[in-house]
Parts: C-alpha cells; sequence; structure tokens
C-alpha cells in the first residue's frame, strides 16, 4: 500500500473514500469571522487537500497553491459540469441542499460537457469590444464608469462637504450594478428594479427566491427584446454570437453577468479602499502614482472576492496532495487558501509588481473568467474616481473591525464605514474625443433617476457630519 508524507501525516493513497473520511463542517461561526485560521487548522491536519463538509454534502477542498495551478489548469483531468459528480448522479445530494439551486443554474461558469466550448466562444466574442480598449464600446465603458462614479459621489456629498458614509452601500456595490446595466443595454433607469433584485439574491434575505425569479424572468423578456432589435450591448452581441441560444438560456448568461460582475467588482473596489486606505506608505504612493490595478492585486492576494471556485470533478482516480481523489469526486479550489499557502506566500515579495499578478483571484488555465479585463477596468476606473474626487478619506472603524459577510463562494465587507472630506474642486474626468458625449449617453434624465428605486434607496442612505 503507497504511503506518503506530508504537512498532514502519513496518509494511505490507494484506501482513502472522501464519504468515509468524517470530514468537518466548514462553513462555520469561525469561517464566518476567521477563515484563514480554518484554512490554517486543515492544512496543518490534511496537508495541501483536504475533506470537508459543505452543509451536509462531503468534498475535497484545495488549499495548495501548486495543487490549485494543477487543477485549474487541467480540464480534462478536472472538468466542471454536475454531470460528472458521482454522488449527484447516485441519488446522494440531498434535493434541499443549500448550495444547489446556485449550482444547478447551468451558466457559462458551471457549465461542462461539449457544450461549454461553443458558449465560451460566444462569451469571448460578445465580451471583446467591451475589453479591448481599441473598441469604441470599451471607451463608452469607461465613460461610463466615470458617470456613475461621479453621480455616486455626488450624491454623498449632499450629505455635506465633509461626513459619514458607508461606501459599500452607497458607491462599491451600486457602481458596478448600474455598469452592468448598462452592458446589459436596459434602456434609461428601467433596470433599476432588476439591479435592485439582484441585490436582494446576493444578500440571500427572505425574499431571496421571489427576487431571482423577478429576476430571471426580467432578463428572459430583455433578452427577448435584443432578439427582435439589437443593440450595441451585450446581450444582442451573445445572441448573435451564439442563435442557438433559448431564451431560457440567455436569462441564465445575463443573470451570471449580472451576479458575479456585480458582487466581484464591488467587493474588490472596497477591498482596494480598504487596502490603500490602511495599508503601508508604498501602497499609497503606488495609487498616486496611477499603478491602480497595482493596489488591487495587492488587495486580491490578501482578500479576494471569490474565496472558493465552483467546484470541478475528478475524471478518474487522481492523486492530489496527500489523497487519491476517486472518480466523480467534486473538488473545490479555495483561492484564498492558496494565497496563504507557505509554499507560495512566502515568495511573494512586496516589493515587486510581477508577483502579485500570480493571484487566482481570476482563476488560472482555459475557463479563466472570461470578464476578468472588464471586471478589473470597472474596478480600477471606480478606485482611481473615487481617489480623485475625496480629498480625504479614513475608516471609521480599525480595519481589523470592519464587518465582513461570508458565503460558500464569495467573501466581502458587509459595510465600509468612513469619515470623508470632498475635495475643494471636483477633477475634471480625462477626456479623449467622445468621452464626454459617451458619459451624456448613459445618464438618464434626472427626473428618471430620482424616481428609480435604487435611487430612492441611496438618497435614503445619505448622512451628514462628522
Amino acid at each position: 500500500m503507497e504511503t506518503q508524507w506530508g504537512d498532514g501525516g502519513s496518509v494511505d493513497l490507494d484506501d482513502t473514500r472522501l464519504e468515509t473520511l468524517n470530514p468537518q463542517p466548514l462553513l462555520t461561526r469561525d469561517y464566518e469571522t476567521r477563515p484563514s485560521l480554518v484554512y490554517e487548522r486543515l492544512r496543518q491536519q490534511h496537508g495541501p487537500v483536504a475533506p470537508v463538509d459543505l452543509l451536509g454534502v462531503p468534498a475535497w477542498l484545495v488549499l495548495g497553491y501548486r495543487e490549485a495551478l494543477q487543477v485549474l489548469q487541467d480540464n480534462d483531468a478536472w472538468p466542471k459540469g454536475l454531470e460528472n459528480w458521482r454522488s449527484r448522479t447516485e441519488g446522494r445530494v440531498p434535493a434541499d441542499w443549500p448550495l444547489g439551486p446556485s449550482l444547478e443554474v447551468n451558466h457559462i461558469l458551471i457549465q461542462g460537457g461539449p457544450g461549454y466550448r461553443p458558449l465560451r466562444t460566444a462569451w469571448d466574442v460578445a465580451l471583446k469590444p467591451f475589453q479591448d480598449s481599441r473598441h469604441p464600446q470599451a471607451k463608452r465603458l469607461k465613460a461610463a464608469v466615470t458617470a456613475y462614479a461621479d453621480e455616486l459621489i455626488t450624491l454623498v456629498g449632499q450629505g455635506g462637504r465633509t461626513g459619514v458614509a458607508d461606501l459599500s452601500a452607497q458607491f462599491s456595490r451600486p457602481l458596478p450594478l448600474m455598469v452592468a446595466s448598462h452592458l446589459l443595454g436596459f434602456p434609461g433607469s428601467q433596470g433599476d428594479d432588476a439591479l435592485m433584485d439582484m441585490w436582494r439574491v446576493l444578500d440571500a434575505g427572505p425574499d431571496a427566491e421571489a427576487a431571482l425569479e423577478r429576476l430571471l424572468a426580467t432578463l428572459a423578456e430583455l433578452a427577448a427584446l435584443k432578439l427582435e432589435k439589437p443593440g450595441d450591448d451585450f446581450p444582442s452581441y451573445l445572441l448573435a454570437a451564439h442563435p442557438d441560444l433559448s431564451l431560457d438560456q440567455m436569462a441564465r448568461e445575463l443573470f451570471m453577468l449580472l451576479g458575479m460582475t456585480s458582487d466581484h467588482v464591488g467587493i474588490l473596489i472596497s477591498n482596494t479602499v480598504v487596502e490603500v486606505i490602511s495599508g503601508e506608505g508604498s501602497v499609497r504612493a503606488s495609487l498616486s502614482a496611477g499603478m491602480v490595478r497595482e493596489a488591487m492585486n495587492r488587495a486580491v492576494m490578501r482578500k479576494p472576492p471569490l474565496v472558493n471556485f465552483v467546484p470541478r470533478f475528478a475524471a478518474e482516480d487522481t492523486p492530489l496532495g496527500n489523497y487519491t481523489i476517486r472518480a466523480g469526486d467534486p473538488v473545490w479550489v479555495s483561492s484564498a487558501a492558496a494565497h496563504a499557502d507557505p509554499l507560495f506566500a512566502d515568495h511573494v515579495a512586496s516589493g515587486t509588481t510581477i508577483s502579485t499578478r500570480a493571484h487566482l483571484s481570476w482563476g488560472a488555465g482555459p475557463r479563466q473568467c472570461p470578464s476578468r479585463e472588464l471586471a478589473s477596468t470597472v474596478a480600477a476606473a471606480g478606485v482611481g474616481r473615487l481617489f480623485e474626487r475625496f480629498g480625504h478619506l479614513d475608516l471609521a472603524l480599525p480595519a481589523d473591525q470592519l464587518p465582513w459577510r461570508s458565503s460558500p463562494f464569495m467573501r466581502g465587507l458587509r459595510s465600509l464605514p468612513v469619515r470623508y472630506e470632498l475635495a475643494a474642486a471636483p477633477a475634471a474626468p480625462p477626456v479623449d474625443g467622445s468621452t464626454s458625449e459617451a458619459a451624456e449617453e448613459v445618464l438618464p434624465d434626472p427626473s428618471a433617476r430620482q424616481r428609480s428605486s435604487l435611487w430612492r434607496y441611496l438618497t435614503g442612505l445619505i448622512r451628514g457630519g462628522r
């Protein structure tokens, strides 16, 4: 019998079965408050790959950076697609498993099998105009980010030139939703109700299920509109690149773009703001030198928004870490744990820019996030405009007391309370020909904005004074 020694001690590679290991629950109160300690405890006990219990369902959690790359970069050995999950096929996953609804929505991030490649190709084609800076759509997108950021900052400033604000609720979360609405081609502010429903779904409150139903119905109606009257937007481009998609399939893809982009980007903006405000002098210096993306890279190295990727499955019995993963076993790669792997973290030089780009926030390999450049552009433009418009920003709570929200996939701030002071004169955004015209195109009529549910909600959050 083959035996291997690792951080977790001696483990028999040939006789281990996930179902017989009695894995400990992952999503505990400790994980909610101090996930790094949970990852380290698992690493000490099991090595770079650990068995865990995900709300009653056993799975493998990949903690090691090297092992994470091995899984992410080999789509043949570790494919996605729930059809590859042995326990699910055998009926051993409970019908009411809380994570089931998230994984059963068969969109681009979940799908495996032969349908994935044409869908991914269509996504790449549809996103290219918005991710390639040479295209006019990308320039209009950046102008839209700046325009929406200015709107939100001006709204915060209605509480006074100095004051207290929750930058998560008043800036980081609404900004990417507004940009996503622009990408989806909602007319004017008509998508605001959909954005509010997206918020309800992400917060997983008691009204989340009803909000999801409304949202998918709204997105299906939007897809039907774009099918009848195509526009200069992502749904129209996706339909043109993949005309076989049904309206129901389109709704799921648009839901993925809206949800993943908005939540991931919103968390990334907040984490970058905290990194800059509370970080070393070099972080502030890099931002003042225009290196916003480097500040973002440093933020995701420490606190990636997407902490655990959707599962992959072993195509055949395969050694990984100190265990043999059996064919059909679910494998969840933890980017947060991989970034903390001493074999990786100890070799990251804090003064270099190259090392921080090795992060796994967007995944790796052929299934790396298709919208990573889009999301990075939105976050960088939003963070840059924030620090241009505010002359002073300071955390209203110590950094180690900021409230966090965790899920099996994402981890972000519940709120980001700051004390602010607006700059004496708003800095004018850079103009490159059509920028001002593009900004005017994306902003709705002021009266329509004031009537929108999103704007009424944000107006209610305004607080003045110090």
